[in-house]
């Protein structure tokens, strides 16, 4: 089994920069990934940083900056556990706007799931998101080199 949770838990704590400069590790998120044309770190990056976290753990990865293409990414998983990918929508359940980030469990009365993920208030941290606004959990397998 990958690592997945340990390497996003790694960069626990990276912020984005305030104001004119930009945090050179977020911007290498989008960097190790392919995506260089990206200059700044208030670019949306949630789907970035799990892109970095699938990368660095050598497991199947959605290479695009939205949070949503992660639905068809892996396979589905019903009873999600530590190092599946959690999806959520954002603003409408139909829009194209979403949140993608890593399990880390449900709260006690399952309203609530608690992710770890980068630009969760503009950070890599643990968040919790309202439980009816899951689109779908992801298991990634490991690409065979």
């Amino acid at each position: 089994m990958s690592q997945i949770f340990n390497i996003a838990l790694s960069q626990y704590g990276v912020t984005e920069t305030i104001g004119s400069q930009h945090n050179p590790t977020v911007l290498s998120y989008f960097h190790d990934i392919g995506h260089t044309w990206i200059t700044t770190d208030e670019t949306a990056w949630c789907s970035a940083f799990i892109n970095w976290v699938a990368l660095k753990a050598n497991v199947v990865r959605s290479n695009k900056l939205t949070a949503r293409s992660w639905l068809i990414v892996g396979s589905k998983v019903e009873k999600p556990e530590l190092n599946d990918i959690v999806v959520f929508w954002r603003e409408k359940r139909f829009s194209w706007k979403g949140h993608v980030a890593l399990f880390v469990g449900y709260s006690e009365d399952k309203k609530f799931i608690y992710a770890l993920g980068g630009n969760q208030n503009n950070q890599v941290n643990i968040k919790k998101y309202p439980a009816y606004r899951l689109l779908g959990f992801r298991r990634l397998p490991t690409i065979n080199s």
